[in-house]
């Protein structure tokens, strides 16, 4: 069976196979909101510029209106053969107005309405995707202040290295969410010029007021050549290139998390509205919210690769393939929109086990860097220095002790001279915490003051 081609330029109807393969309805119906936005616009501006009258106007707006309603009520029929979102708007409204319905396409081309309608469902999801960061910051400081006193073990290559103060630790995560944040607002920014008025690729001879429709949509610029913006899908890859570093942000907190709450670290207890059971093993409590969110990653990351490939090698203006651009930005969108809203329930009920993190807080000589820095003071060169305490750490190994404290006394001057009386001041994790200073370390003072920070700018 076939069908009518749209337009007159056809001797022949589209065949099923054809509608089948080239309709996008079924995946870009969810830009109806941002379609019937900009062509609001559009059909006022028109109206600005004497392209239509203002009572065509009007009746343009309320078609689009009432056709939005029947969407969102889930009412507004569906078919192959209007192909995509926008040709069942406009579809619609000429179904309503009859000639004052076909003039809404005046001065614009599908190529230019797409992209804008694409940009302005992005920006949406950007500014969703920022208010989701927040919140997960916010989370995170929430974490630092109920953990405050608890020091936890750092680690380099999954091997205990320092101690740090648990706010410490989570505000870390705060400055990848501000950085990823800070991604977003670029992204935003560049994202944020508008398409419409670039016509199929060359412009129109038409009076038209693009900046009419950019203030009217929030656009801050328009865009300043036609056949670049019809080709121009540099937002979407952005877009999804950014997502994907905030998933794999997500993806190793996720991780840490995972190991965090097993039977072998124990650091951590996670709300148990975020895990699941087993079906055969009645003890267990898996954490599959954290492993989903580590996995769906992937995801995202599919979705960047499949971006990059499809514009790959394209011509300018507008081709085809550019259809396909949406899916992959739909699902980015929504996995790490999903991921972020879960994440930050996740931090905001668990739990640190700090009397089992402060049980086994002596193991693995979280000090002797803090020693060999007491020595530096004392004007040991660094190297030297270095050798002397890993001479330390050895003897504690070869005699079984587990921390330099427990070391006897004389075997601090015989390494070295400079270890005298007061090597017992800055042996132990909490003196070692103290010993710091430096600007942005996981000082006690310091930490008070970037969490103090922190909380001002999310308020």
């Amino acid at each position: 069976m076939a069908s009518k081609a749209w337009g007159g330029r056809f001797g022949e109807r589209t065949d099923r196979r054809v509608e089948r393969f080239t309709e996008s309805i079924s995946f870009d119906r969810r830009l109806f909101e941002q379609d019937v936005r900009a062509s609001t616009a559009h059909a006022e501006m028109l109206a600005h510029v004497g392209l239509i009258t203002a009572d065509e106007c009007q009746q343009i707006v309320r078609g689009l209106s009432e056709i939005k309603a029947e969407i969102e009520a889930g009412t507004f029929e569906y078919t192959l053969e209007r192909e995509d979102v926008h040709m069942h708007i406009e579809a619609a409204l000429i179904d309503r107005l009859g000639d004052v319905g076909r003039k809404l396409h005046t001065a614009r081309s599908r190529n230019d309405q797409v992209a804008t309608d694409v940009k302005l469902w992005a920006r949406d999801g950007l500014d969703r995707i920022d208010a989701n960061l927040a919140e997960l910051q916010r989370a995170f400081v929430g974490a630092a202040e109920r953990h405050r006193d608890v020091i936890l073990p750092g680690y380099t290559h999954l091997q205990r290295a320092q101690p740090v103060l648990a706010p410490h630790y989570f505000l870390a995560y705060v400055e990848k969410l501000a950085r990823d944040r800070d991604r977003v607002a670029d992204c935003r920014k560049r994202l944020n010029v508008l398409p419409l008025g670039a016509a199929a690729l060359a412009g129109t001879t038409l009076p038209i007021d693009r900046n009419h429709v950019a203030e009217a949509l929030g656009f801050a610029s328009v865009a300043a050549n036609s056949m670049d913006v019809s080709s121009d899908r540099d937002f979407a890859v952005e877009s999804v290139f950014v997502l994907t570093l905030i998933a794999e942000h997500l993806a190793g907190w996720a991780e840490e998390w995972v190991l965090w709450s097993t039977q072998e670290f124990s650091f951590l207890a996670l709300p148990d509205a975020y895990c699941t059971g087993s079906s055969i093993m009645p003890q267990k409590k898996n954490p599959d919210v954290l492993e989903l969110i580590r996995g769906r990653s992937a995801r995202v990351i599919g979705s960047l690769n499949t971006l990059l490939v499809l514009i790959k090698g394209l011509p300018l203006a507008y081709n085809r393939d550019l259809q396909e651009d949406k899916e992959p930005l739909f699902d980015a969108f929504d996995t790490v929109e999903a991921c972020l809203e879960l994440a930050a329930v996740i931090v905001a009920g668990a739990t640190l086990r700090a009397d089992v993190i402060a049980s086994r807080l002596d193991e693995g000589f979280l000090d002797a860097t803090t020693l060999m820095e007491y020595l530096i003071k004392e004007g040991v060169p660094q190297r030297s220095a270095h050798e002397v305490i890993g001479h330390l750490v050895g003897l504690c190994v070869r005699q079984g002790c587990k921390r330099l404290a427990d070391l006897p006394d004389e075997e601090f001057p015989k390494a070295h001279p400079s270890l005298g009386a007061g090597v017992k001041d800055v042996l132990g994790v909490a003196n070692a915490i103290k010993a710091f200073q430096s600007y942005g370390s996981t000082a006690p003072a310091e930490v008070e003051k970037q969490l103090a920070a922190w909380k001002t700018r999310l308020a």
